[in-house]
């Protein structure tokens, strides 16, 4: 019985010994983490502000029509009136194609026009006489017929060779090619002295109209919905921006959105039309399109760097005092590098924006910069 004693209290001095020597090191722990340098943090104040409900994507630009000139007739080119890459006017001489031979054929078959009215003039005259003739019964029946039917004969005749003179007229007006549309030509793809078949695979010349002009983009379809919300209430503003430094965007409104969703990418094709008087946009160029959907106003916005994410979703390190606590966020849309927050912040608090790795619940915090919002 005394020797279990014995071991008993050997046991509980070796414990309190060891209590006693742990003690001090905790000790020595907790007043080095209270002694622990503030955390050198930048901050910003979340603030109520208008922002823009926007959607953003890669844009193409197209010509807002494009015509590929073709000869209608065939011949030899005489001359090209304009030169490569020039602006052309809608009804501007553009080509020559020999006019000689359809010139040729117009006075044949205005010959033979004045001929067959000088016959059909005389069919006239004789279908009179026989009129009067077999009134008399000085004809036969069958004698009057066979004149009326020649009378008649030459009446279609004249139809015929006044249709053939349009004709010719149409085939020789086509030996001068006009622009059909005002715009940019292209390259010229047939030169002076070269014979041109009639509606040959090969245009002449390409004419892009590039006021009015278009830029094409997709967007997921998930934003089909609000698309179509917004546009039934008016007019969707677009911007182009030409490239990250183009800080002044080309404006056009969206006027056309796609009878169909591109199932093999799940985006749906919109087409917005823009004035382009100063021709910035080019057909071919890649642009970055804005398109605006409403304003919301008075949302509490921050920097969108100053939200991060945990496993149980999206929170900011607000400072209150000198001292950082964690704040769960609900997150909205994102305007430029601003954030709207829907819930969980107030006008006014100030969040850290910069050094949150450094950060835990409760840590202090020095504030080396805070940056101003407008």
């Amino acid at each position: 019985m005394k020797k279990h004693s014995l071991v008993i209290s050997v046991c509980s001095l070796l414990f309190v010994a060891g209590l006693m020597f742990f003690l001090p090191a905790c000790s020595k722990k907790k007043e080095q983490q209270m002694k622990k340098p503030a955390a050198p943090v930048t901050v910003a104040t979340a603030i109520k502000k208008s922002v823009r409900v926007q959607i953003r994507a890669i844009g193409n630009v197209e010509a807002y029509s494009a015509v590929m000139v073709k000869a209608r007739v065939s011949g030899e080119l005489f001359n090209a009136y304009f030169t490569e890459g020039q602006d052309v006017n809608k009804g501007q001489h553009l080509f020559l194609i020999d006019p000689q031979p359809y010139e040729a054929a117009l006075s044949a078959a205005k010959a033979n026009l004045a001929r067959d009215k000088a016959l059909a003039k005389k069919a006239e005259e004789d279908l009179a006489r026989y009129t009067e003739l077999l009134r008399e019964q000085l004809v036969s029946k069958d004698k009057y017929e066979q004149v009326f039917a020649n009378a008649e004969a030459m009446k279609a005749v004249l139809k015929a060779d006044e249709a053939a003179v349009e004709n010719a007229k149409l085939q020789l007006s086509y030996c001068y090619i006009h622009a059909p549309i005002s715009g940019r030509t292209g390259s010229l793809l047939v030169n002076k002295g070269n014979i041109v078949k009639a509606n040959d695979d090969k245009p002449m010349v390409v004419i892009n109209q590039i006021q009015p002009i278009y830029v094409s983009f997709s967007v997921p379809e998930k934003y089909l919905p609000e698309i179509k919300k917004y546009i039934s209430a008016g007019k969707l503003n677009v911007e182009a921006y030409l490239d990250k430094k183009h800080e002044k965007p080309e404006n056009g409104v969206l006027t056309f959105v796609d009878n169909t969703v591109d199932i093999s990418t799940g985006t749906i094709k919109l087409k917005a039309t823009f004035a382009n008087k100063g021709k910035h946009l080019w057909p071919g160029q890649f642009v970055n399109a804005v398109m605006t959907l409403t304003t919301r106003h008075d949302s509490t916005v921050i920097p969108s760097h100053a939200i991060q994410t945990g496993q149980t979703g999206q929170y900011v390190f607000v400072v209150k005092g000198d001292v950082a606590e964690i704040r769960p966020v609900t997150a909205s849309i994102a305007y430029e590098d601003m954030t709207v927050i829907e819930k969980g912040l107030e006008p006014g608090e100030v969040v850290v924006t910069d050094g949150q790795m450094r950060l835990m619940p409760g840590a202090k915090v020095e504030i080396s910069k805070q940056k101003s919002e407008k």
